[in-house]
């Protein structure tokens, strides 16, 4: 049987800066670089999901929108969300 919690071996390259940040947040965490990167990756991963929930749930709002003020206001939300403000 697998167990769940299966860890897997990945190299990945940082720019120096980047590098230096998690170290330093580390260290200020009492944590290993290699556990602050996952629990950033892990917090970026979530970020990124509920990012995506959001968008879906207003998508759903701008379709079921009938006010056209509504609708207007609802479509330009929509495309800060996609394009950036």
């Amino acid at each position: 049987m697998k167990t769940a919690n299966r860890t897997v071996r990945q190299s990945v390259s940082l720019p120096a800066s980047v590098a230096s940040q998690v170290r330093t947040m580390a260290k200020t965490r009492r944590l290993s670089a290699n556990r602050m990167l996952v629990e950033l990756i892990g917090n970026g991963i979530e970020a990124e999901k509920q990012k995506q929930r959001e968008f879906f749930e207003l998508a759903e709002r701008f379709r079921s929108a009938t006010d056209p003020a509504e609708v207007k206001r609802l479509g330009d939300q929509m495309g800060r969300m996609v394009f950036g403000d």
